[in-house]
């Protein structure tokens, strides 16, 4: 039996990695139905390595790909604008899956639902999951070329004098 009905979890979702999948495990794993805010183009111009995030239909299908390998089924993925996207309009919504760093981001969303007149979202909070060489893995250090997306460093080759 699942907790909630309907859960919420937003991102960019940029090469989708372990942390992202973590995050995604939970959201299906506590909600009966899950609601994916997937961040616009748009959105995105300001994040480290901008440039190289894939746009966002290589986002989507990376994610319904996801989906599918893992035999998900009750989900429905909206483009977003804005970082509070549909959850401050949407009533049924009962809870919101972040991890530890984007928690603030909840706790946004949650005062824009009270003044809309909404009910504050649960919110289901995982751990960060860490990389090999740093605090976590993220999608700006494997856009960097510093990580694969299981968190690994990524060995670069050095140029010798020969090279240069």
């Amino acid at each position: 039996m699942k907790k909630y009905r309907k859960v919420v979890v937003g991102g960019t979702f940029d090469r989708l990695h372990l942390g992202h999948k973590a995050l995604l495990r939970k959201a299906f794993e506590v909600g009966k139905y899950v609601y994916i805010g997937l961040t616009s183009d748009e959105m995105i111009r300001e994040k480290p390595y901008a440039e190289k995030i894939l746009p966002y239909g290589e986002r989507l299908r990376d994610l319904l790909k996801f989906f599918d390998v893992n035999g998900y089924t009750n989900y429905r993925v909206i483009k977003i604008h804005t970082a509070i996207g549909f959850a401050d309009r949407m009533k049924s919504l009962e809870a919101i899956v972040v991890s530890e760093e984007t928690y603030k981001g909840a706790l946004v969303v949650n005062r824009a639902r009270e003044e809309r007149g909404l009910k504050p979202l649960e919110i289901v909070k995982i751990p960060i999951i860490r990389s090999q060489i740093g605090p976590k893995i993220s999608s700006s250090l494997i856009r960097a070329g510093l990580i694969d997306p299981f968190g690994r460093p990524l060995q670069w080759k050095q140029n010798s004098p020969k090279d240069v």
